[in-house]
């Protein structure tokens, strides 16, 4: 008999040191965010990369997931940018 594990989000599942599974979900939320922003307003890359201040090829990473790529604080920083502020809720 195989006992199955459940996670409450998939970086629990990916990996194996909690901080981390929580430092992922947060970077992902903030990218979201980003990029919902960015559909929204309906900007190319080279526009939205002069909004938050960083060059194209972030904003390519950013739209294709690439979460490696970005700190929490970098992702804060772009999302205040653009005016959006960040509220931590620890549970």
């Amino acid at each position: 008999m195989t006992i199955s594990k459940g996670y409450s989000n998939v970086f629990e599942a990916l990996e194996d040191d909690p901080a981390m599974a929580q430092n992922l979900k947060i970077r992902s939320e903030l990218m979201i965010s980003l990029r919902t922003y960015i559909e929204d307003e309906g900007l190319g890359q080279k526009k939205a990369a002069e909004v938050f201040g960083v060059h194209q090829p972030r904003i390519s990473d950013l739209m294709r997931g690439k979460i490696d790529k970005f700190t929490i604080d970098m992702l804060v920083n772009m999302l205040a940018r653009i005016g959006k502020t960040v509220k931590l809720k620890a549970a």
